[in-house]
Formats: C-alpha cells, structure tokens, sequence
C-alpha cells in the first residue's frame, strides 16, 4: 500500500494500537490520509500513538478533553474523519 517505509510501518501501528474501536478509528484514518499528510504532521502521529488507547479514543471521540500538547492541525482532521465515519 505504501512504497515508503516509514508510512508503512506507521500504517501498521495504527491498525493494530490495542483496542478495537482505535485500530478501527486509526486504521481508517491511515488507509485515507497518511499518503497525504505533511511531514510535521506525520511526525505528530508517530508520537500520539505512543500514548494510551483509551486516551486516544476518548481525545478522537470527544469523550476527553485533548491535551494542549496534541491540540493541533493533526487532531482536528482526527475528530472531523470521526465524525465523517
């Protein structure tokens, strides 16, 4: 799916994050957006996906507040592909 390693190994790590409801959420996200992204963008998603999965799921969906550290450009196209599911 992707020629470069590093997207692909990225795509990878977000089908298979923990729980299933973020493999889902980030596994679809990936398929749609990760050829696209630009590379500080790609960096911030590297780095969010070390955090928890509940986290993550509950910053995505809306359920938490997001941290202001990933309160950016990358997260607000997260929570809008959500809300395109």
């Amino acid at each position: 799916m992707f020629a470069d390693p590093r997207r692909r190994r990225l795509y990878y790590r977000c089908l298979y994050t923990g729980i299933k409801e973020t493999d889902i959420l980030l596994g679809q996200f990936a398929r749609a957006h990760l050829a696209d992204l630009p590379e500080g963008e790609l960096a911030m998603l590297e780095r969010l996906i070390e955090n928890g999965d509940a986290d993550l799921y509950d910053w995505i969906s809306g359920r938490a507040p997001v941290p202001a550290a990933w309160d950016g450009p990358l997260m607000a196209r997260l929570r809008a592909f959500r809300v395109e599911l």
